[in-house]
C-alpha cells in the first residue's frame, strides 16, 4: 500500500475534522486558562489583598502542576481507553478552574491553580496520539498541529477576552469562562470522538521502559532548553515596549496579538515541516529561532518593527508539533507518556526562559538582552539536536 493511501480503518475526513475540532476546543480552554491569570494579576492581588509577586506564585503552581501531572496521569491512565481519559482530564480541568473562581484566599488560589495544571500535559499528549491515529502516516504532524491550534488561538483571542471579562466583571468571571469552555469540550468529545473497538490499551511498565531511551531525553532537552528563548522574550515584552520602544501601554495588547498571529503561522508551519522533513524539521526551526531572536534585539527600537519582530518570535511555536511526533515515534510503546512529557518539558522552558532573562536584566544588560539570551538557548538546543542526529536512532 502506498503511504499516500488512506488505510480502510481510518475515519472519513469529515469525521476526523470534527474529532480534531472537539479536541482543539480543549486546547483552547487550556491555553486561555494558563495565561489568563497573567493579564489579571493586578485585579487578583487587589481582591485577595496580595502582592503581585504572591500572585506570581499561583502561576508557578500551575506550571508545577503541569510538570507533575503530565507523567503521573499518563502512567496512571495508561490502562484506560483514550476517549475516557480525555473526558476525565478535561473534567478535572473544568473543576480546577471553577474552583479557582471561588478561591477564598491565597492558599486556595495556589492549590487550585496546581490542580488546574495537573491535566494540562496529559490532555495534550493523549489528544496528540488520537489525532495522529485518525490520519495517514504522512499527515500526522499536521493533525497534531490542528489540535494544538486551539492553544495558539487562545493567545490571540482567548486571553484578551478573558482579561477584558475579568477587568469588567471581576477576575473570577474569567475562570468561570474557562471552566464553561472545558465543560463544553467534555460534551463535544463525548459526542464526536468515537471509541475504536480494537484500541490496544497501554502497559504502564512499557510506558516507563521507553524512558530508558537516550533519544527520548534528547528530545525533551531540546524542548526544555531550545524553546526557552521564546519565553525569555515574550515574558518581558510589555516592559520592553514601554522602556525601549517608548510606546504607551495601550499598544501592549497589539504586541500580544502580533505574537498570537505568529504562533498560529508557526503552528501550521511546524506540522507541514515535519510531514515533509521529519526530524530534520526540528533543526530548521531552531536555526530560524536563533535568527528571529537576534532580529528582535534590533527590532525593539521602533513600534512597527517590534510588532513584526515579536510576531516572528511567535513563529517559534513551530517547534512543538515536530517534537511531539518525534517523541511519539521513538517511544512508540509509550506514545501517551512521551507526548505528555513533551508539554512538561515546554513548561520547564516557560520557567527557564523568564528566569534567565530576569538575571540578564537585573545584571544591567538591558531589556533587549532577552533576545541574545534566547538565541543562546536556541543555539544550545541546536547543539543537542545535532548530537541526537549523530547518535544511534537519531533519524
Amino acid at each position: 500500500m502506498s503511504v499516500h493511501q488512506v488505510p480502510p480503518a481510518l475515519p472519513a475526513r469529515s469525521t476526523a475534522a470534527k474529532m480534531e475540532a472537539a479536541m482543539a476546543l480543549g486546547s483552547f480552554a487550556i491555553g486561555t486558562g494558563e495565561f489568563a491569570i497573567m493579564g489579571l494579576m493586578p485585579e487578583i492581588a487587589r481582591n485577595l489583598q496580595l502582592s503581585e509577586p504572591q500572585v506570581g506564585h499561583a502561576i508557578s503552581a500551575y506550571a508545577l502542576g503541569v510538570m507533575v501531572g503530565a507523567p503521573v496521569l499518563a502512567i496512571l491512565g495508561a490502562k484506560l481507553l483514550r476517549k475516557h481519559m480525555l473526558l476525565l482530564l478535561m473534567a478535572l480541568y473544568a473543576i480546577g478552574n471553577l474552583a479557582t473562581a471561588f478561591a477564598p484566599s491565597f492558599g486556595g488560589l495556589v492549590t487550585f491553580r496546581f490542580i488546574s495544571g495537573l491535566p494540562h500535559g496529559a490532555y495534550f499528549g493523549i489528544a496528540a496520539v488520537v489525532a495522529s491515529s485518525i490520519v495517514p502516516t504522512n499527515q500526522r504532524a499536521g493533525a497534531v498541529a490542528r489540535v494544538m491550534m486551539g492553544l495558539t488561538l487562545a493567545m490571540l483571542l482567548g486571553n484578551p477576552v478573558a482579561t477584558f471579562l475579568g477587568q469588567s466583571f471581576g477576575w473570577r468571571s474569567a475562570f468561570v469562562l474557562v471552566g464553561a469552555i472545558a465543560v463544553c469540550t467534555v460534551a463535544l468529545i463525548w459526542r464526536l470522538v468515537p471509541q475504536p473497538q480494537d484500541e490496544v490499551r497501554s502497559d504502564p511498565r512499557k510506558e516507563l521502559q521507553a524512558f530508558r531511551l537516550p533519544q527520548v531525553w534528547m528530545a525533551l532537552a531540546i524542548a526544555s532548553i531550545g524553546f526557552a528563548g521564546m519565553f525569555t522574550v515574550f515574558s518581558y515584552l510589555a516592559p520592553t515596549m514601554l522602556e525601549v520602544t517608548k510606546v504607551s501601554p495601550e499598544w501592549i495588547p497589539f504586541g500580544l496579538a502580533a505574537f498570537g498571529i505568529g504562533g498560529i503561522i508557526g503552528n501550521i508551519a511546524g506540522g507541514k515541516l515535519f510531514d515533509r522533513f521529519q526530524f530534520r524539521a526540528v533543526g530548521y526551526v531552531l536555526v530560524w529561532s536563533i535568527a528571529v531572536l537576534l532580529f528582535f534585539t534590533v527590532a525593539a527600537n521602533s513600534l512597527w518593527s517590534i510588532l513584526f519582530g515579536i510576531g516572528l518570535v511567535g513563529t517559534m511555536i513551530a517547534l512543538a508539533a515536530p517534537l511531539q511526533i518525534r517523541l511519539m515515534d521513538i517511544a512508540h510503546e509509550a506514545p501517551s507518556l512521551a507526548a505528555a512529557s513533551n508539554h512538561a518539558a515546554f513548561n520547564l522552558a516557560n520557567a527557564l526562559g523568564p528566569w534567565l532573562g530576569g538575571m540578564a536584566i537585573t545584571a544591567g544588560l538591558g531589556w533587549t538582552s532577552t533576545g541574545y539570551i534566547g538565541a543562546v538557548t536556541a543555539l544550545i538546543g541546536l547543539g543537542i539536536f545535532l548530537m541526537a542526529r549523530r547518535m544511534k536512532g537519531g533519524g
